[in-house]
């Protein structure tokens, strides 16, 4: 059996590796690895892959940036031909990125089987491009396989066939799981004990110059009492210097490896962030977790985890902050699941195909 893997953004590749690490335990198939190069940065994306132990892409489509138009058209028509040539059985898609609904076209067109990893999240929230690349691939999937069991609940509520949709388990934590000792090795020089992990990088926060002024101020006042460390984003760069805001008070750093991130994340004292699969893995390592957003696609990060959502104005961030700072943040659980095991899941479920 011919699986074909497509990933296209950095945080695909916590979510290919134990699925193609599970399905190599298994002599009948045969795997292929396509990177749309949506988003590719060479060195960094070198080191992802030499950490995480996925193997060299068997192609890169070199698509690289653009409006989502321009970009989803511009995989697709890169993509079939592939498709065309290499008649896989079986392609998997992950995650919420235009190369995720871009593949599933593709394949849907062609009649190829498509299997979609983490499907049945939402935000409720269309004016995320993300939350239509979901509605869409999710439509479109003949195997959904699910992180938690809101998203067996949403894929039903939206007319999914109950046989179609397969709860596994959060394959990001496989990743996380595997990783953990290697990042509890790493040394943290300079750091104080106590200090807070920022990421910063969503449209809604970093492309509105209002809000955006907003979170930097609100940041500058969370270092006058814990120090900030803001690994950034080389949009968010980009955006804070075209804004002229002096954020030479913080302690900005260049985008890490995962291993360095993953050391950081679990010894922070709280974690502010505008990123998904941070809600998620700060659940797991029962970190608090203070997401700049007004809704999630991750809600059990939020009812069981250690998420709270303080949307973008900077008040219910300070409010939030004290509470962690005065021991007083919320208590947590890991959702079922969210073991290690969610590759193996998959593998076994796509064995008995």
């Amino acid at each position: 059996m011919h699986i074909l893997h497509v990933v296209g953004a950095r945080p695909n590749l916590m979510k290919v590796a134990p699925v193609m690490s599970a399905l190599k335990q298994y002599s009948r198939f045969r795997q292929t690895l396509i990177h749309t190069g949506q988003h590719y940065d060479t060195n960094m994306s070198d080191v992802f892959f030499q950490q995480l132990e996925i193997p060299v892409p068997d192609m890169n489509l070199g698509v690289g940036s653009g409006s989502h138009a321009r970009q989803t058209a511009e995989i697709m028509t890169r993509f079939e031909p592939i498709i065309l040539e290499r008649k896989p059985d079986l392609v998997l898609v992950y995650g919420d990125v235009n190369s995720t609904v871009a593949a599933a076209l593709v394949c849907a067109k062609l009649l190829v089987r498509v299997g979609h990893v983490e499907a049945g999240l939402r935000s409720f929230d269309r004016a995320m491009p993300e939350e239509i690349n979901r509605l869409v691939t999710d439509q479109l999937a003949d195997l959904l396989f699910t992180p938690s069991e809101d998203g067996d609940r949403n894929l039903a509520r939206e007319g999914i066939a109950a046989n179609k949709v397969h709860l596994v388990g959060n394959v990001m934590i496989d990743s996380l799981v595997r990783l953990l000792p290697a990042a509890m090795k790493q040394r943290l020089n300079g750091l104080p004990d106590r200090y807070v992990l920022v990421t910063l990088h969503r449209p809604a926060n970093v492309d509105d110059d209002h809000n955006l002024k907003i979170l930097l101020q609100s940041l500058l006042e969370v270092n006058s009492q814990l120090k900030v460390v803001f690994p950034v984003h080389p949009r968010t760069r980009q955006r804070i210097a075209d804004f002229e805001f002096d954020a030479s008070q913080l302690d900005l750093r260049e985008p890490l490896p995962y291993i360095e991130f993953l050391a950081l994340q679990r010894r922070a004292t709280a974690v502010i962030t505008d990123s998904g699969g941070i809600q998620e893995e700060t659940t797991y390592l029962k970190v608090p977790c203070l997401t700049l957003r007004n809704n999630t696609e991750r809600p059990v990060t939020v009812t069981m985890g250690t998420n709270v959502l303080v949307g973008q104005n900077g008040a219910g961030l300070r409010t939030e902050l004290a509470k962690v700072l005065a021991g007083k943040q919320k208590s947590s659980a890991v959702p079922p699941l969210w073991d290690g095991h969610a590759g193996d899941r998959i593998a076994e479920f796509l064995d008995k195909l």
